[in-house]
């Protein structure tokens, strides 16, 4: 059963996202997802799991099905580097020629309506992207869509040693905007976001659940 967390508790000003009290029981902060919360990356992950194998089988060795799978495979055998150079060039192309989604526009308006002072003497919460695309592509899509000045810390598959579903990522994201778990929302599109934000003992809400208002 979903969980979510963000009714009552974070105000967007989008019409179709509903409007909510950010008062004393709120969020100190919020974490997005990327691909698929904020913008949806234009890559063909077929594509980039064969030139993957590829990579993996010049090298001598038989890789597991999967580009998840090859990842991981990659990590404990010594051809991360590799295959986070394959993948990383395709997100980070992606990421320029990415599809803008509903809650970027939240994001652009200023969600929250308390923590870093806006220019307009507004306050909005000190926001995280935490994602399971490199670090790189996440910087890309941000500047593309003219969302990099509304976002304090970004952390990407390659940021810190683990990804998600690992917490580590989440945690390094909320510690990087001064927040703690128990006062921090992490919004995403995934079990698996919603499998990082339990393991890192974060609020949660699903990207699609933002829609449905007083419900």
């Amino acid at each position: 059963m979903r969980r979510s967390y963000l009714y009552r508790v974070v105000y967007f000003p989008i019409e179709g996202f509903g409007e909510f009290d950010s008062g004393a029981d709120g969020p100190d902060a919020i974490v997005y997802d990327l691909d698929g919360t904020l913008v949806r990356l234009i890559v063909d992950w077929e594509a980039v799991a064969t030139e993957v194998d590829r990579v993996l089988r010049n090298r001598g060795v038989d890789p597991p099905r999967g580009l998840w799978a090859m990842l991981e495979f990659a990590e404990t055998h010594g051809h991360r580097e590799a295959v986070e150079e394959v993948i990383g060039e395709h997100e980070r192309e992606g990421a320029r020629r990415s599809e803008r989604l509903a809650l970027a526009d939240v994001l652009a308006a200023g969600n929250g309506r308390k923590g870093r002072e806006e220019s307009d003497g507004r306050e909005r919460l000190p926001t995280g992207v935490c994602s399971l695309n490199c670090e790189g592509a996440c910087r890309v899509a941000l500047e593309t869509h003219g969302l990099a000045g509304r976002v304090d810390h970004v952390v990407g598959r390659d940021s810190v040693a683990t990804y998600k579903p690992d917490p580590e990522p989440l945690l390094t994201t909320v510690e990087a905007l001064g927040a703690t778990p128990e006062r921090t929302l992490f919004v995403g599109d995934s079990e698996r976001d919603e499998r990082t934000a339990t393991r890192a003992g974060t609020r949660f809400a699903y990207v699609s659940d933002l829609r449905s208002g007083d419900e």
